[in-house]
């Protein structure tokens, strides 16, 4: 029974983690970033909007450890256009 459990949480997590998406800008592909990689990921020219939804996965599944980690420090901010 864990197993099962186990098995459609990591189906579901996988299955919703596009709730941010990239975004194309001036012939320039711009996609999402956290607090984890926002060096590397986060343009100054372009305006980024906080996903929610990823916000409420990794409080639902906060004891899985892996899903909030990456939806806060990967998948927080998406582009919505530039500034």
């Amino acid at each position: 029974m864990k197993r099962i459990i186990a098995t459609l949480l990591i189906v579901a997590t996988l299955g919703l983690t596009a709730c941010g998406n990239d975004m194309v800008i001036g012939g320039k592909n711009y996609s999402t970033y956290g607090l984890i990689n926002a060096d590397q990921e986060k343009d100054p020219n372009i305006k980024y909007k906080v996903i929610v939804g990823n916000i409420i996965w990794s409080v639902i599944l906060i004891e899985t450890i892996a899903a909030p980690v990456y939806f806060l420090g990967f998948s927080l901010y998406q582009p919505i256009g530039s500034k």
